[in-house]
């Protein structure tokens, strides 16, 4: 290989050839295809949100551990993850530290709809969400990146008009006559 000329040398210092902006692009792109998740700035959120609670967690790890301040902010801030259902118990800070954006992943309305059995897969219930079929309480839901706290995840249901919920009733020989009209 001949010797590299001095302009050459200078733009190779800025670029480092071992690892690139975009390293990560097969971990995410993994992960929006397990989650069927459309737009990407929605998955970069996700692990930003991560990081700010593990940069939040390790700030107040640094406190003394019998300081009133880092005890009610642990508590709030384990509490806030526990509902949101990110977490699966309020033991300590370690797990604030181990969340992953993919745990925020599983508590959009898609992939409950999945864990709930009201879809057999996300895309499916992708399409249902976006067609207005789905409601999460009283209001219909038509984003498929809503997130579902641990308390709205009991009242996923069809919307009262969806052709799905009909079908459902269709099959367990449950059709009202006025639900016909």
């Amino acid at each position: 290989m001949r010797q590299l000329k001095h302009h050459e040398k200078k733009l190779l210092r800025k670029v480092s050839l071992y690892s690139w902006k975009g390293e990560d692009n097969l971990r995410v792109a993994k992960a929006m295809r397990q989650y069927h998740i459309q737009d990407r700035n929605d998955f970069v959120a996700y692990q930003k949100i991560c990081g700010q609670v593990t940069k939040l967690s390790a700030k107040l790890k640094t406190l003394p551990p019998e300081d009133s301040f880092r005890i009610t902010m642990t508590e709030q801030l384990l509490q806030k993850l526990y509902d949101i259902g990110i977490i699966s118990t309020k033991k300590s800070l370690q797990k604030a530290d181990e969340i992953t954006a993919s745990a925020i992943c599983r508590r959009r309305l898609p992939v409950i709809m999945v864990r709930l059995k009201m879809a057999q897969s996300v895309r499916t219930a992708v399409e249902w969400i976006e067609q207005g079929q789905v409601r999460v309480g009283p209001n219909v839901v038509t984003d498929p990146a809503f997130l579902v706290t641990l308390t709205l995840q009991d009242y996923v249901t069809w919307v009262d008009a969806s052709r799905v919920k009909r079908a459902i009733k269709q099959y367990n020989n449950q059709v009202d006559d006025l639900d016909l009209l």
